[in-house]
């Protein structure tokens, strides 16, 4: 017959109690519903479970919707016999035909979530952690029976980025409590994960990543292969140079974590409607005012795109459409049957980047999937092309990764296998999940594009997001993943559909520093381009625009140059070094025509009152005078940091970094009343940037403008317009953003191949030669100037990073942020932007820095590094990184003091290797005046005064 199991759990909603669990082996199957019918029971999978007699009220419909769900799924789990049958009612479930029970749809709401998966039950739950109830959650099908139900359900903390780090063990916290508190098993299990190395170059990026693990407080640790053997017998180890250990990795049911957030959210008041397909979002102002459904208009002031693969085509259908980069790709996954000696639970998940596969156990046997090389893109005329359930098994296209799971595990040879998955995941174009908020409407916010990690990501994702919503803010840098690092033109279906067909490899292959994307190329280019490029360019791409890195000498081997892949001395250390010795001795060029420019018009008194107060710094300067300043929030971090030049009474110019460009311009508008005349254009595209770095930079604008540039005739930071050979209307300014001497050259982009000629042409006799963006690295570090996006951002203030200068808090009006500078500034900083020179470090032999280094002060952590380079000038490397100060006892942050920067003795850590490092608060401009060796430089050179 038949028995229960964990008997009862309360209903929210009418105080009565329903079964959560049955036995291993039921009959027949009895029910009595005043709800549910019997083809939307039959829709569930449940007409062969078994014997069982329930009974709900109506107002139960959503917890016995969760119910009968969870029902089916630890019932396909128990049932070890009949294993397709079983697998089938789980994964290829029928539509439904017959619609859900009458329930009325809210004509209102504060918030809006689409999406029944993983990721929009994670931000109704943490939504409504923050104290907001008056949500409303739609899915078009069932609940989690979305791409979550196919999650492999691997919750992995290691990854390259350290806000994925931090979000990933986030979610193993949650979700190893949520059963506790929810009363909804989610199947969480502590197996722990071993990461392979079959080359020393991956073994390098493991230690990397150990490196940040560690001082997050997530154990992890490198082992040998003899090690990798004693875990997991059953992995071959001949081919292994070393492997990572992260024992605290964990794996779980996706769709049951997802329904236990939605039981969560439900019982702090979120309201859950499935069957209920948005169409479009209303907008009007660009502000969110609804939410037009198959079953009614919905009033809100927030919307939550959840809709995963969907996301991209749910933007497009809005009345003001929003843009959301990611594309779906068929992921593959095989089942097999429990092995001879079943694996026990707590075996650990087997991740072989090198042979692009993961291994997890799954009922006693093996889950395996993988990236393949060759992926499949899906759904990209739109929608309606394909529906989930009609994906199918593909062996031939799967073969690799098989015959690859066999070289790791020669055991499985004889297993037989039950199932091959084929599933949609959506990936994006830089492999970052996007988040935030849209760039063309308040209110509505976006969560997508989770690149295969949704399960190990969900909840640290949706922690973000609810912050954000309800604080205006999350609380962490998030930057990496905003939606506003795209703009509309990283949309296009085609862009996308080649963008992710090398995203999704990628995830698995060697990712050594400074990278580059082969696909999408060529989308934003100079008209300077073919030009560059015939010379010996080699390029990078930012927010889509192309800039030259460096330039390779005929003499060079080209091809060589492109494949060499290494985490020490890189092949282009010699080329980039004769660029900075050309821009320190001579003259360069560099096209930086990627960076943002606005111009703004302030016609009357109150929209320049309006312009101080979005600024930090005073703009009431002289025309033809340059400011640098920050565009802060409310908290004094950047939101920009640019440079303003007035160029009348009523106008000016503003440069920003590339990435901006989406960024600034949405931050502004915000900011901006409606009945505000401020004129604001972005002009980005109207102007080409050259970059004229040198001490005879001014001979050659001299002869070629028949105008005076010294000093004297034109001073630092000023900005006038003047004729450039045969072109007119050049906007020149005296700064290079490098430190060293120079002018910036903004020319109407009619006239940029003959400005570029005309300055190659007269600098011969000077020594002129192109440069790129590496030497211009270099440069800026030596110098010790901080760059938006990789030292600066929204949590980083003026006074933390030594930009006092840039601020005017006594410009006679407030500005954003004024009022926390103050409070700083009387307190005193948590945190301070430092320079460290390395002084144990072999250039030639040792790993190099690249960025996100652990920094030691006395033995004890206390930063990252943000950016690194090596500096021609000092002979060695230079890495920049903000130092904290924590109580060791009690770990609360204390006042970081210059006499706390100089007492230290610092060391870097670089995959695991500490290297002695000398700090500074300010730079080297004595040191720059003539070349010291590096054995000759004392300790008193490098005392902050």
């Amino acid at each position: 017959m038949w028995e229960v199991l964990n008997l009862l759990t309360k209903c929210n909603l009418c105080n009565r109690y329903f079964i959560t669990s049955i036995s291993d082996y039921p009959y027949t199957l009895e029910l009595n519903m005043t709800s549910f019918s019997f083809s939307r029971l039959n829709s569930y999978g449940l007409l062969s479970l078994g014997r069982v007699k329930i009974t709900f009220l109506e107002s139960c419909q959503t917890e016995a919707m969760m119910f009968f769900r969870l029902l089916c799924d630890i019932q396909w789990r128990r049932a070890s016999q009949r294993w397709p049958n079983r697998f089938q009612s789980r994964h290829n479930i029928s539509s439904v035909t017959e619609s859900q029970p009458s329930v009325s749809l809210p004509t209102q709401a504060q918030v809006v979530i689409c999406g029944g998966g993983i990721m929009g039950t994670s931000v109704a739950y943490h939504l409504s952690k923050l104290g907001w109830k008056d949500i409303l959650l739609l899915e078009q099908g069932r609940l989690a029976a979305g791409s979550t139900r196919f999650c492999a359900g691997i919750v992995s903390s290691a990854r390259h980025f350290t806000l994925e780090q931090k979000m990933a063990d986030y979610s193993n916290k949650l979700y190893q409590q949520l059963e506790q508190e929810t009363g909804i098993q989610t199947g969480y299990i502590r197996t722990g994960s071993i990461f392979l190395a079959q080359t020393q170059n991956r073994l390098i990026s493991l230690k990397r990543i150990n490196s940040r693990l560690s001082v997050l407080g997530i154990p992890s640790e490198i082992i040998s292969p003899k090690r990798v053997a004693e875990l997991y017998p059953l992995i071959s180890i001949h081919d292994l140079v070393g492997a990572m250990h992260v024992p605290e990795d964990a794996v779980v049911s996706s769709s049951d974590v997802a329904l236990a957030l939605a039981s969560g959210a439900s019982q702090k008041g979120v309201q859950i409607r499935d069957r209920t397909s948005v169409i479009h979002v209303m907008a009007k102002k660009g502000h969110v005012t609804g939410v037009e459904t198959d079953k009614g208009n919905i009033e809100c002031q927030y919307f939550v795109n959840c809709a995963g693969q969907w996301a991209y085509e749910l933007g497009l259908s809005n009345e003001e459409p929003v843009s959301i980069p990611l594309h779906a790709c068929e992921h593959f996954y095989l089942l097999t049957r429990p092995l001879e000696t079943p694996l026990q639970s707590s075996t650990p998940t087997i991740v072989d980047a090198d042979g692009r596969i993961y291994i997890r156990n799954w009922q006693g046997g093996i889950l395996s999937g993988g990236f393949e090389k060759n992926p499949k893109p899906i759904f990209t005329e739109g929608k309606n092309q394909l529906d989930i359930q009609n994906l199918h098994e593909d062996w031939d296209h799967f073969e690799p990764l098989l015959s690859s799971l066999l070289r790791r595990m020669p055991a499985l040879e004889a297993l037989e296998i039950m199932k091959l998955v084929n599933c949609p995941e959506s990936f994006t174009p830089d492999m970052r999940c996007v988040m935030g908020e849209s760039p063309t409407v308040q209110g509505y916010f976006v969560l997508a594009g989770m690149n295969s990690a949704g399960t190990s990501f969900a909840g640290g994702a949706g922690k973000y997001l609810a912050e954000w919503m309800v604080h205006g803010y999350p609380s962490e840098n998030v930057w990496d993943l905003d939606l506003k690092r795209f703009g509309a033109l990283q949309s296009s279906r085609t862009f996308l559909r080649h963008r992710v067909m090398e995203v999704m490899p990628l995830l698995y292959d060697l990712k050594v520093p400074r990278w580059d994307f082969l696909t999408g190329r060529q989308l934003r280019t100079s008209p300077l381009y073919d030009r560059l490029d015939a010379q010996g360019a080699r390029w990078m791409e930012k927010h889509g625009f192309e800039r030259p890195k460096y330039f390779v000498p005929p003499d060079k081997d080209l091809l060589a140059l492109e494949q060499s892949k290494t985490f020490y001395k890189p092949d282009w250390f010699d080329i980039v070094e004769s660029e900075v010795k050309c821009c320190k001795e001579a003259v360069t060029v560099i096209d930086m025509s990627s960076f943002t420019k606005f111009e703004i018009i302030s016609p009357g008194e109150e929209d320049f009152e309006l312009l101080q107060y979005l600024f930090s710094n005073d703009l009431d300067v002289p025309v033809g005078h340059i400011v640098h300043t920050g565009m802060l929030n409310e908290g004094g971090g950047y939101e920009n940091d640019c440079s303003i030049a007035r160029l009348s009474k009523s106008s000016f110019f503003m440069i920003s970094p590339t990435d901006q460009q989406v960024h600034c311009w949405a931050w502004l508008k915000k900011h901006m009343p409606e009945d505000s005349n401020l004129l604001l254009e972005d002009v980005t595209w109207k102007y080409t940037a050259l970059n004229l770095i040198g001490p005879r930079a001014m001979d050659v604008l001299s002869e070629l403008s028949y105008a005076p540039m010294s000093p004297d005739h034109f001073p630092s930071l000023f900005c006038k317009e003047m004729s450039v050979g045969y072109a007119n209307g050049i906007r020149v300014m005296s700064m290079t953003h490098t430190g060293e001497p120079g002018f910036m050259l903004y020319i109407p982009i009619e006239y940029a191949l003959h400005v570029y000629n005309e300055l190659m042409s007269v600098g011969q006799k000077y020594g002129i030669r192109n440069a790129g963006y590496y030497a211009l690295r270099s440069l800026r570090i030596e110098k010790f100037f901080a760059f938006w996006g990789q030292d600066l951002n929204t949590f980083t203030t003026p006074l933390e990073c030594g930009r006092e200068f840039r601020v005017k808090l006594d410009k006679g009006m407030d500005f954003i942020g004024r009022e926390a500078l103050l409070q700083q500034r009387q307190n005193g900083v948590y945190k301070r932007f430092t320079m460290f020179i390395l002084e144990d470090h072999d250039t030639d032999l040792d790993l190099w820095p690249w960025w996100g280094e652990p920094i030691y002060r006395n033995g004890q952590y206390v930063g990252m590094t943000t950016s690194s380079a090596y500096s021609y000038t000092l002979e060695r490397h230079v890495c920049l990184g903000f130092v904290h100060n924590f109580n060791p006892e009690t770990g609360e942050k204390l006042v970081v003091t210059p006499d706390f920067i100089n007492r230290g003795e610092y060391e870097i850590d670089i995959a695991g290797q500490r290297f002695q490092a000398k700090a500074k608060l300010y730079p080297f401009s004595s040191l720059f005046t003539y070349k010291r060796r590096k054995d000759e430089i004392e300790m008193s050179d490098f005392q902050g005064k």
